[in-house]
């Protein structure tokens, strides 16, 4: 008898890397997904109804209608999604804890450090710029965050002379960093100083579920680099500078 179909879940997304992240997971695993844009540049991710959905205002979020035991659940924050669809597959995430340990340690690193850094990396290099009129106000931030960028690309290097993939077998580990070394450029960083870096990128850059998932949306957005400075005075005004006051319902 076949099974019944299961209804999609539902992807609130922008086409960023924390975007593709979940993009990028849901086309390795297979799973049916109807993609629901929230426009970040416009301050979507404030509306009440998707707060509901994602408390800190941010997307990517999940709602799986699918969820344990046959229920709805919804899902924020990109690890936790990832480490969701990861148990709810059984791809792409060990059953073994010393295994899924591994997974969590990696996912952890980018969570924690490598996607916040980089996008600070670019807040001060594509986006200050445009906003500070004094150039010496910027200058210390812009400095200071490519290098970690560079330093935690260093991490990479490190780890990846010694293994195919962050955590060994591709994984969604390797899904939270790739899409973050997709805008190296961007972030300051040169991926010919980082060859091992750079063939664990290439590799994934390749695979054809990665290339449907960086597809989803691109009509949506201008590439940073190719934003005017209208278009990011108009977008800072929802992505920086906000304050408790948009907590409060």
């Amino acid at each position: 008898m076949s099974q019944p179909s299961q209804s999609p879940i539902e992807l609130y997304y922008w086409p960023t890397p924390n975007g593709w992240k979940i993009s990028i997971a849901l086309e390795e695993m297979g799973l049916p997904y109807v993609m629901k844009a929230v426009n970040i540049g416009k301050g979507e991710q404030f509306e009440p109804a998707f707060l509901a959905i994602s408390p800190n205002n941010r997307m990517p979020a999940i709602v799986d209608p699918n969820g344990p035991d046959g229920q709805p659940i919804s899902v924020f924050e990109s690890g936790a999604i990832l480490q969701y669809l990861g148990r709810k597959t059984g791809q792409f995430y060990p059953s073994d804890e010393r295994g899924r340990v591994k997974v969590d340690e990696w996912v952890m690193w980018q969570m924690a450090g490598l996607g916040p850094m980089s996008g600070q990396a670019s807040h001060f290099r594509l986006y200050a710029p445009n906003l500070v009129d004094d150039p010496k106000l910027i200058e210390y931030g812009q400095t200071r965050y490519t290098n970690e960028v560079n330093r935690l690309y260093g991490v990479m290097e490190r780890q990846l002379k010694e293994t195919p993939y962050l955590a060994g077998d591709y994984s969604i580990a390797d899904m939270a960093s790739y899409p973050w070394v997709r805008g190296a450029k961007l972030f300051g960083q040169d991926l010919e100083e980082f060859p091992h870096v750079k063939a664990w990128f290439e590799a994934i850059d390749a695979r054809p579920a990665v290339i449907a998932g960086n597809a989803v949306g691109a009509d949506l957005r201008k590439p940073a680099g190719e934003q005017s400075k209208e278009d990011m005075k108009a977008a800072a005004k929802s992505l920086f500078g906000q304050t408790a006051a948009v907590t409060k319902t």
